[in-house]
């Protein structure tokens, strides 16, 4: 994992950040705090469609994992955010989630009896700026790893997997059917691409529609409409606890997102190129359907459902200091 040069790893920042990520000192009524809607036990996600921020308005994207972040190039499902520094800026004074000022933020932690002095502990002052708070933050984030699931344990033959998870687990990389690596890359172990260098291998137009809504996704970064429709590829590891999916949380179940690859991938001309290769006919606005079989769908959700890690959901270091 790639640390920043003036952001190293420390026991005293990651300490910090953790408590920083579980106090509601950080919202603007103190009813809210990072782990709000990043929750352990759902390998920090929330299990809503859209979280709600503290003036109960409900924001438009579905919360993220955290696990393994610290591998990624790209935060948010747009990517407009390259370093996890920078994303741990945004929520507190959006005004949808926390809704609170930086200075007011940061105001509220000088003043508070306790933190002046981790942060000396920390960063070796005890004047506190939102940088600070960011660099701990995302020093926290960054141990959030996650690589002890079945599937992993598969790798290092420390298990074997059932026929159906062998099944599925060829289904998932077969080209002429499953195909899922290409966005869920199975060599780094990560179950995501968003560790490529190239970034048009990092964002992808999955068929969700053939009409783009209002939120472009990539596009809205770029300003480029070739990258209309186009997300972040999320991993996929603790997916069976992260519903429910997609950017807009549409499907509530692994089994209605096995039914979209199988046949509601919906062509458009963005989409990805790894969902037609195999269909050169299909026109804007068909529909590509693999045709996949009961037992074949069965398989396939047997091996998913590999990809659990519980140590991730019951590691004291990841859990609440408070």
């Amino acid at each position: 994992m790639d640390q920043p040069a003036d952001n190293k790893l420390t026991i005293e920042g990651i300490a910090l950040g953790r408590r920083l990520f579980y106090d509601k000192i950080l919202s603007g009524n103190q009813t809210q705090s990072c782990a709000s809607c990043h929750k352990q036990e759902l390998a920090f996600t929330d299990g809503l469609r859209f979280s709600t921020g503290i003036d109960n308005i409900a924001g438009n994207r579905n919360s993220m994992s955290l696990v393994n972040l610290g591998y990624n190039r790209d935060l948010f499902w747009n990517g407009r955010a390259k370093t996890l520094e920078k994303q741990a800026l945004e929520p507190v004074p959006n005004p949808i989630e926390m809704h609170l000022s930086w200075p007011d933020a940061v105001a509220r932690l000088q003043a508070d009896g306790s933190y002046p002095g981790l942060f000396k502990k920390a960063f070796g002052t005890e004047t506190i700026d939102s940088i600070l708070v960011a660099k701990a933050l995302s020093q926290f984030m960054r141990t959030i790893v996650s690589g002890n699931s079945k599937f992993h344990k598969y790798l290092r033959n420390e298990v074997q997997f059932t026929q159906a998870e062998i099944n599925g687990y060829l289904l998932f990389r077969n080209e002429l059917k499953g195909d899922c690596q290409h966005c869920h890359e199975l060599g780094s172990k990560l179950l995501t691409d968003n560790h490529f260098l190239d970034i048009t291998q990092r964002f992808h137009n999955n068929g969700l529609d053939s009409i783009y809504p209002t939120y472009l996704g990539l596009a809205e970064v770029t300003q480029d409409p070739n990258d209309n429709g186009k997300f972040k590829s999320p991993t996929l590891i603790n997916i069976a606890l992260t519903a429910p999916y997609m950017h807009d949380g549409r499907f509530n179940t692994l089994q209605e997102v096995i039914e979209h690859y199988d046949h509601g991938v919906k062509v458009s001309p963005t989409l990805d190129f790894f969902m037609t290769k195999n269909y050169p006919d299909l026109q804007a606005g068909d529909r590509r359907e693999l045709g996949l079989t009961p037992q074949e769908k069965a398989d396939l959700l047997a091996f998913l459902l590999t990809l659990t890690d519980s140590t991730v959901i019951t590691n004291p270091a990841f859990s609440s200091p408070f």
